[in-house]
């Protein structure tokens, strides 16, 4: 006896040492065997008619009914203003009078600063004696002449130097108006940070005008989407902290993609409102896919395998199992393409735990 004890010990020990690397597919056989024969009890208990009748599940249901179903592209951008410029003096000098302030509106062609131009007026002052005399000169010529009194060389002179003079005081003139900075733009003056007394040089910033009314956001959009979104789309924009949206088309898209970054870049123009301002954050919307009457379910009442989508019914107190086809999915629900219609009870909570055939309970 302790000798068949001995010899089934060492077979034992045998068997657990042979070849360790065949159990994962040992268990993997097992499990197939399993499922294989689970499929089979399930079947012969439908044949036999000894299935669980009496299992009641407690589910929710909806009724399936036509309804818009839109999907859209996100993208983050950023709102700039069409119009937003800085008031440049062409010539340098000191700045003897301020006209504006920051938050104050101006108009296209109003004279914002002043420069010091004494040297310029004085002689603009010289010039205009100038013509004056040179105007009164050809005059007194001009009657001399229409009386053939005096020579034409005379004339001519008196017409020419009136001219040079003239000439000479709109040059003086048009100088002196680059000693002043003049807004280029209608709009807000939104910095100014110059100083009476200030010394300042062509191309010196430090005022800078805004047209608040000329708005857009810029944004880059993947050029994966770049067969879906062109200019004309519709687009919902958020602007999270201004608590707003507004719903519009897209004003620009370019037809290039940028390499560095693989995007192409949209614009999307935003009307005239007191609370939107440059730099701030938005959200475009971009519709990529709309249908004016879809069936659509949630997307947790839908169930794969690897013969294909389905869903479950409600059909009186019993789970009825539909063969589905879908396409678009966004916010958590999916377009049903085929497979359902309208009036139809998809089984949403509760439909991963029934089986065909089961018993249900709709409750709200």
């Amino acid at each position: 006896m302790k000798h068949v004890t001995y010899l089934l010990l060492l077979v034992f020990l045998y068997s657990c040492g042979n070849k360790p690397q065949n159990k994962q597919a040992e268990l993997a056989k097992l499990k197939k065997q399993q499922a294989e024969i689970a499929q089979k009890i399930e079947k012969l208990e439908a044949e036999m008619g000894t299935k669980d009748s009496t299992r009641t599940i407690d589910v929710s249901a909806i009724a399936i009914a036509p309804a818009p179903f839109t999907t859209y592209i996100q993208v983050q951008g950023t709102i700039d203003a069409d119009e937003n410029v800085t008031a440049n003096a062409e010539m340098g000098g000191v700045i003897t009078n301020i006209y504006v302030k920051a938050g104050q509106q101006v108009h296209k062609g109003q004279v914002l600063v002043q420069l010091d131009n004494k040297a310029m007026q004085q002689q603009i002052a010289q010039a205009e004696s100038q013509v004056q005399l040179t105007n009164t000169l050809y005059e007194r010529q001009k009657n001399l002449w229409d009386q053939k009194i005096g020579t034409e060389v005379q004339y001519l002179q008196a017409k020419t130097n009136r001219d040079v003079a003239q000439r000479q005081l709109s040059t003086l003139k048009a100088q002196a108006s680059m000693y002043r900075m003049v807004s280029p733009i209608d709009g807000t003056v939104d910095q100014m940070d110059l100083k009476i007394g200030q010394a300042i040089q062509p191309g010196m910033q430090g005022l800078r005008i805004v047209n608040l009314n000329k708005l857009k956001v810029k944004a880059g959009v993947a050029e994966s989407y770049a067969g879906m979104v062109n200019q004309g789309d519709r687009v919902l924009v958020k602007i999270p902290d201004a608590a707003d949206s507004v719903s519009t088309t897209i004003s620009y898209a370019s037809k290039v993609i940028d390499p560095s970054s693989r995007s192409f870049n949209v614009e999307v123009k935003l009307p005239a409102k007191k609370n939107l301002k440059p730099n701030m954050t938005a959200e475009l919307n971009i519709v990529g896919y709309k249908k004016a009457n879809a069936i659509t379910v949630p997307l947790k009442a839908i169930q794969k395998t690897g013969q294909g989508t389905f869903v479950f019914l409600a059909e009186g107190n019993k789970a009825k199992k539909a063969d589905i086809k879908i396409g678009n999915t966004y916010g958590g629900k999916t377009e049903v393409l085929s497979g359902l219609k309208t009036g139809d009870k998809v089984i949403v909570e509760g439909a991963q735990e029934l089986e065909e055939g089961d018993q249900v309970n709709i409750v709200e």
